[in-house]
């Protein structure tokens, strides 16, 4: 661990340009490597399985957390140019990003608290859990359409109670000045 956590770090740093979740995926990077320490103990591409995994965990990382504040992006009144929706997206974004980890997780959990349980269920399996909307319909016994007006309606309202607690636009306001 110790000949190899600066490659892990730095890797894992570089692709997200985030100390503290680079930290967090060099921990998982070795909990992986301490479940395959017999067959790298001996082996001389430690190095790079571990280079390969770094790598590979940080992308399914970054992938989740793209999806994840996705949601925002398609809270916006659907007559508003493209750009406007981008800038409105971006602003919760930034926002979301200038707090710490804790601030973030609270204000989100807080906002999904507020939803009721037929918006929140499906929002949290879609973009938390990496479930697909076919997947969730199944699971919950609805129709499709009622899963994707559930989860739309779900981010309005999570916008909405983010816009009021003062982090970015409201939604369906343009942000273009």
């Amino acid at each position: 661990m110790r000949a190899y956590q600066d490659m892990v770090f730095s890797t894992a740093v570089r692709l997200t340009g985030d100390g503290a979740q680079a930290e967090d995926i060099s921990q998982d990077v070795f909990l992986k490597a301490y479940e395959h320490f017999d067959q790298l103990r001996s082996s001389s591409t430690a190095g790079g399985w571990l280079k390969t995994v770094a790598t590979n965990l940080t992308l399914n990382h970054l992938t989740r957390h793209r999806k994840r504040w996705r949601l925002f992006s398609e809270v916006f009144a659907e007559d508003e140019q493209e750009e406007d929706v981008a800038s409105a997206a971006a602003a919760f974004e930034g926002a979301l990003a200038q707090m710490d980890g804790e601030q973030r997780r609270s204000l989100i959990e807080q906002a999904l608290k507020r939803l009721p349980e037929h918006q929140r269920v499906p929002l949290v399996l879609y973009h938390f859990e990496d479930m697909p909307y076919q997947d969730i319909a199944t699971r919950l016994g609805h129709s499709l359409a009622k899963i994707k007006t559930d989860i739309l309606r779900g981010r309005l309202a999570m916008a909405k109670a983010l816009a009021h607690s003062g982090l970015g636009p409201e939604p369906g306001r343009s942000c273009a000045p």
